[in-house]
């Protein structure tokens, strides 16, 4: 089977050209050399494998009217290992923080999700950095895996939602009203533009997993938040019976 796989993978590449593959996704095939915008897909740029394609359309082409989102492209983002994708809309928002330095700038932010980047990918072998998007204390959210494409942020959960994460240690201090204002207006964005529910369910971190994320302070504030927590309280508790743990019963 494999044989003739390739065989008719000879004869359409002679037919239509070993780089049109590449071209007929929107790509474009070049060497490593050259800087790609957006991220590469392998085996589509020539029957030797010669080159990679190029793939720069834009992640999630959403303007969102109340929130700035800063590009994968503009924070200096490495292209994803791999890309899976979401089934929208998804019915739940995890709320994270990256417990890092915080950063209140463009050049400063960028630093920091470089390093966030890097840290996901060669350390926790992951394909990409984690988040859907992260907020500065600068008020922008910066792209991470985007509305379309599932992360690494919420195990066990990561296919039915998204990722929204504050850059900082926000443990004994909230992020500024802008900060908390982006978020709100990234996920009413996300309803607009059907990517999220719009009777959607919103967690931090630590409601589904053991850890302290997204910090207590941040913590406190989210539990205040119109779709926090809408699970019915009487399966919360009897998860909690079942596994010794106060975790949602989501189903």
């Amino acid at each position: 089977m494999k044989s003739i796989s390739l065989f008719w993978m000879f004869v359409l590449d002679t037919v239509i050209g070993e780089n049109s593959w590449c071209q007929l996704l929107g790509g474009q095939c070049q060497t490593d050399a050259l800087h790609c915008s957006g991220y590469y897909i392998k085996g589509l740029c020539g029957w030797h494998g010669s080159g990679r394609c190029c793939y720069s359309r834009s992640t999630d082409p959403i303007s969102c009217s109340n929130v700035k989102i800063v590009s994968r492209s503009d924070w200096g983002a490495v292209p994803p290992i791999n890309v899976s994708y979401l089934k929208p809309p998804v019915g739940l928002a995890f709320i994270h923080h990256t417990d890092t330095q915080s950063c209140n700038d463009l050049e400063s932010c960028s630093k920091v999700l470089q390093s966030i980047q890097y840290y996901h990918m060669h350390d926790k072998g992951w394909t990409d950095i984690a988040y859907s998007f992260l907020v500065g204390e600068d008020g922008n959210a910066y792209e991470g895996r985007g509305w379309d494409r599932i992360g690494s942020h919420t195990k066990g959960y990561n296919d039915r939602s998204l990722g929204f994460a504050f850059i900082g240690d926000y443990s004994s201090h909230l992020p500024p009203a802008t900060g908390l204002s982006a978020v709100k207006n990234l996920i009413k964005c996300g309803i607009e533009n059907g990517k999220i529910t719009g009777d959607y369910c919103m967690y931090g971190h630590r409601d589904v997993r053991d850890t302290t994320c997204p910090g207590e302070a941040l913590y406190r504030e989210i539990r205040t938040w119109p779709h926090y927590n809408c699970t019915d309280r009487t399966l919360f508790y009897l998860n909690k019976i079942r596994t010794g743990k106060s975790f949602p019963f989501i189903i």
